[in-house]
């Protein structure tokens, strides 16, 4: 596995491998890797002759009071399993590399609508962060295919329209979450969660699941339905932020006939927040 952390190192040596006729694929990550992201590595193996992980933890993403500073960094795990699981090369770029004019001055992307919502809400400004930098890097690595984790669904969509309307070069493909036995999805932020707290977030999950159930059978009580669910997630110890169903494709409320819907969450749980989310389809 090559090691490269100069982006003026990444461009020769992909080069290379594009001449000799190779497929990419790229995994962004913020490292501190657990299952889920190397889901993600054996998605691009097994679709691209060559698989390039990004390590990078985007300040640009984070929020004044938000964990950056204390984000779980785990590089020498991240380089032996990334090895492990046959990953060409990892890019650990700097923050000078991505953000060469500084971040005060870096030019954004901007998603608008999918972005606002949501999540969006809650953490105004972060998903203008990961279009920016997944964008910088899309250019840097210039791959054919991009993997990216359905546990972050609205960051999935997102990124598949932001390159649908850039008109990028780059299939963007969605794998699905990666679970403990418990049902917990997987998260480097779970690290944050003592192993009490680890049992109690499954319950996120259950819930998500019970609110598919109920909906499936009675469409017409999605709102006592949610009620029902923020109550249970209250008095199972979270605090919700939000429990919605909404349409797979572009978030927007269900309507008459829309039959691919998401049930999505975002709860805290002590000082950590937790996101999750379940397909499903009315017949």
């Amino acid at each position: 596995m090559e090691i490269i952390r100069q982006a003026s190192l990444l461009h020769p040596l992909l080069s290379e491998y594009r001449d000799q006729g190779f497929s990419c694929g790229f995994v962004p990550t913020m490292g501190n890797l657990h299952a889920g992201h190397l889901a993600l590595v054996d998605a691009a193996a097994e679709r691209c002759d060559k698989v390039v992980v990004s390590v990078f933890v985007n300040p640009l993403q984070f929020g004044p009071n938000e964990d950056l500073a204390t984000y779980p960094n785990t590089p020498e795990d991240d380089e032996n399993a990334l090895s492990a699981h046959g990953t060409a090369v990892l890019y650990r770029p700097s923050v000078e590399d991505v953000y060469p004019v500084g971040l005060e001055s870096q030019t954004r992307v901007e998603v608008p609508g999918l972005s606002d919502i949501l999540c969006g809400q809650s953490r105004p400004g972060h998903f203008i962060g990961v279009t920016t930098v997944v964008n910088r890097l899309f250019n840097q690595v210039q791959a054919e295919k991009a993997f990216f984790g359905k546990k972050d669904y609205q960051q999935y969509l997102i990124i598949r329209k932001m390159v649908s309307d850039l008109a990028m070069n780059i299939e963007v493909v969605g794998i699905d979450t990666v679970r403990l036995d418990n049902g917990l999805a997987m998260s480097s932020r779970n690290n944050y969660l003592s192993a009490s707290e680890q049992a109690q977030a499954a319950w996120l999950y259950q819930v998500i699941q019970d609110t598919a159930r109920q909906y499936q059978d009675d469409p017409s009580s999605a709102s006592a339905i949610l009620d029902r669910g923020v109550d249970e997630l209250e008095k199972k110890g979270f605090v919700a932020d939000y429990l919605t169903i909404r349409r797979q494709s572009d978030l927007n409320e269900p309507q008459a006939g829309d039959v691919e819907l998401v049930v999505l969450a975002a709860a805290w749980l002590g000082k950590t927040r937790l996101i999750d989310n379940l397909e499903f389809v009315l017949t």
